[in-house]
């Protein structure tokens, strides 16, 4: 699983709860994008979360 070059986010697991408060468990996955950034004057494909492209954080 891939996770964010930027912040480090990355997979989480938490508990699916029904109505009747039944648990089960779930994997919760950040939204990981592969993008091109120019770091230094050299091209570089970077994974990365859509949280981080929106605050500018790239």
């Amino acid at each position: 699983m891939a996770s964010c070059d930027i912040c480090g986010k990355s997979r989480r697991v938490g508990n699916h709860v029904s109505h009747a408060n039944n648990r089960v468990k779930r994997v919760l996955k950040p939204n990981i994008r592969r993008k091109k950034i120019t770091v230094s004057g050299t091209t570089k494909t970077v994974s990365i979360c859509t949280r981080c492209m929106r605050s500018g954080n790239h």
